[in-house]
C-alpha cells in the first residue's frame, strides 16, 4: 500500500514519508531496496501511536484528488485484512478514522461461508450460566495443568483486588496456552482448516508462530469454539493487546469490572466448549 498501490513512492519520497512519523533519515548512497526500507520502518513503529498516523497518512483523501475510486479500492482491500482483527479504516468528510468493530460474522468469512450475524450482546453473554471447569479434567499436558491452575487462582485474586487489567492479561494468556495445546493434540484439524495462517510462500505456519487471533479463528472453524465464545474471545484478544503501554495510552483504555467479567466469562465458556469437543474426539 505504501510503496505502490496508494501511490508510487520512490526512495526519496519514502524517506520523506517516514520522516513525518518521527524518523530523521536521509536518502543517499547505500539506500536499501524500497521494500526492505519500508518493511524495517513499519517494524519500528508497530505497536506505537505512529502506526495509526502512518495509516492515516496513507489514506489521506487529499492525496487522492481526481482519483477517489482508487482510494475506495485501496481501502476495501486493506479493510479485508483488518476485518479479521476487528478493525476498520474509514474516510469521513476529509479525515481518516480507525476504529474497532465486531462487524459481520468474521469467523464464517474466514471459512469462506456466509454465516448468521452474531447478535448476542455483552449483557446477554454475561447472563449465560456456565459451570466452573476443573482444570484437572482438561485434556492438556499434565505439566501445563499446574500452570493453568495457578493462573486461574491468580486471575480470581486479581478480580477481587479490582486489578482488572491483570485479569484480562491472565485470561488471554490462559486461552492462548490452552488453544495451542489443542492445536498440538489435533494438528491435522488445525493445519487443514481454511483459516490456518500461512507464511508468504503459502505454507501453513508452525504452531509457535500462530497468534491468539489465529488460534481463536481456527478453533471456531473446526468446531471447538461456538459462535458466542468465539465472538467474545476476539474481544478478549483485543483487550489483551493493551499489554503494550503505548497501545493503552493511544486509546485511553482503562478496563472496568464489567470488562473483566466478560473476559472471565470467555475463559469459562471456552473451557466448557473445549471439554465437550475433546470428550467427543478423544
Amino acid at each position: 500500500m505504501i510503496n505502490e498501490k496508494t501511490s508510487y513512492r520512490s526512495g526519496p519520497v519514502l524517506v520523506s514519508f517516514f520522516n513525518q512519523l518521527g524518523f530523521h533519515d536521509s536518502y543517499g548512497q547505500g539506500f536499501p531496496s524500497r521494500w526492505y526500507y519500508t518493511d524495517g520502518q513499519l517494524a519500528r513503529i508497530n505497536g506505537t501511536p505512529e502506526l495509526d498516523k502512518c495509516i492515516k497518512l496513507i489514506f489521506n483523501p487529499a492525496e487522492f484528488v481526481g482519483r477517489i475510486d482508487k482510494l475506495k479500492d485501496c481501502l476495501e482491500e486493506f479493510n479485508e485484512y483488518l476485518a479479521f482483527d476487528g478493525w476498520v479504516v474509514e474516510v469521513k468528510n476529509t479525515g481518516v478514522e480507525i476504529h474497532r468493530t465486531l462487524g459481520p460474522d468474521i469467523e464464517s468469512k474466514l471459512r469462506g461461508q456466509s454465516g448468521p450475524q452474531i447478535t448476542l450482546s455483552e449483557s446477554d453473554f454475561l447472563k449465560v450460566e456456565i459451570e466452573e471447569i476443573d482444570i484437572e479434567q482438561l485434556c492438556v499436558e499434565e505439566s501445563l495443568k499446574s500452570v493453568l491452575e495457578t493462573r486461574m487462582s491468580e486471575m480470581k485474586v486479581c478480580f477481587k483486588a479490582k486489578a482488572y487489567l491483570s485479569v484480562i492479561f491472565m485470561a488471554g494468556s490462559m486461552l492462548e496456552g490452552i488453544l495451542l495445546s489443542l492445536a498440538n493434540r489435533f494438528p491435522r484439524a488445525f493445519n487443514q482448516s481454511s483459516a490456518a495462517p500461512k507464511y508468504r510462500e503459502g505454507r501453513v505456519k508452525q504452531f509457535p508462530d500462530w497468534t491468539l487471533n489465529d488460534l481463536i479463528t481456527v478453533a471456531y472453524s473446526v468446531g471447538i469454539l461456538r459462535e458466542d465464545v468465539a465472538k467474545f474471545s476476539h474481544v478478549l484478544r483485543d483487550f489483551r493487546n493493551y499489554i503494550h503501554p503505548y497501545q493503552q495510552l493511544s486509546e485511553n483504555f482503562y478496563p472496568d469490572e464489567n470488562t473483566a467479567k466478560i473476559c472471565m466469562q470467555v475463559m469459562k465458556g471456552a473451557l466448557q466448549q473445549i471439554m465437550q469437543y475433546t470428550g467427543q474426539h478423544s
